[in-house]
């Protein structure tokens, strides 16, 4: 199936995505969530209030793996409430926080400095807005569980190892809802971690890319549902290097109408530098 057969065969909504229709969000939109410190870019910031907003449907809850301060969160909730949902929203995150991070992030936004690198604490007071809909889960996201029921935004921005995101997949991507679920690949072309689209490639029968946010976020549709076969298909702990490299190309000519075949071969590329490489600590040579 070519690229514009497969477009012509998504939901209006989704072929919608394309447009970046998410870049009509004013500032003055984020409300509250414009105070919770971010990595996100600013035009992923209005992505994830436009999902929550004007994409989630309250099909399912809205997952947030690697919510760091949570700002990520806030916006998923603040999205939600403007649209007069009540959809959990859940904030998965190990928070803790180091020192070079806490003068990058914190001191900016006037959060006075404590000590130690425990972040719950502080994550539970910045969502106090939500607080109806939110809920946090400290610890490892590789020793978690998923019994909430369907997902209908998934978001993924904790693979840091190929072993984070193939337990990352065997726990959340069964609840997705074919059809409907999507996931955000908040990393995808992020030169540290190349195989998120080597997961995704191997399980292009199970998504269909959606769109590109600047900075490195691809948005997928699940179009199946997630089963064993499935989950066995996208594993990636295994893999040889020129099998990744093989995926990364494939993965180029798909996402090649977003203008960022250049990008995912530059995935590659940092693969090539960095031999063996599995986790995102390993990847010390830039490409």
């Amino acid at each position: 199936m070519t690229d514009a057969e497969d477009a012509a065969d998504l939901p209006a909504a989704a072929r919608a995505l394309a447009g970046a229709p998410w870049r009509a969000v004013a500032e003055s939109d984020f409300g509250p969530a414009a105070a919770v410190p971010t990595m996100l870019s600013e035009e992923e910031r209005r992505l994830y209030l436009w999902l929550a907003e004007h994409w989630a449907t309250g099909a399912g809850a809205l997952v947030d793996l690697g919510c760091f301060l949570g700002g990520s969160t806030a916006l998923l909730a603040e999205g939600q409430r403007r649209a007069g949902r009540g959809a959990p929203v859940h904030g998965y995150d190990a928070f803790r926080i180091s020192d070079w991070l806490k003068e990058k992030y914190l001191t900016p936004a006037g959060i006075a400095p404590f000590e130690g690198d425990w972040t719950l604490p502080l994550v539970e007071a910045l969502l106090a807005p939500w607080r109806q809909t939110v809920r946090l889960h400290p610890g490892r996201l590789e020793k978690q569980s998923w019994e909430g029921g369907p997902i209908e935004i998934l978001v993924m921005d904790a693979s840091k190892t190929t072993f984070s995101m193939d337990r990352m997949a065997k726990i959340f991507f069964p609840a997705l809802i074919p059809g409907r679920s999507l996931v955000v690949q908040q990393d995808y072309l992020h030169w540290k971690q190349p195989w998120i689209a080597v997961q995704m490639e191997r399980m292009a029968d199970w998504f269909t890319p959606l769109a590109h946010c600047p900075g490195d976020t691809v948005v997928f549709l699940c179009t199946r549902r997630i089963d064993r076969a499935a989950l066995d298909h996208g594993h990636c702990g295994s893999l040889t290097d020129a099998e990744m490299l093989a995926h990364i190309e494939a993965a180029a000519q798909r996402l090649s109408r977003f203008g960022i075949e250049g990008r995912v071969r530059r995935l590659a590329e940092a693969l090539r530098r960095n031999p063996g490489a599995r986790n995102a600590p390993s990847m010390k040579t830039k490409p």
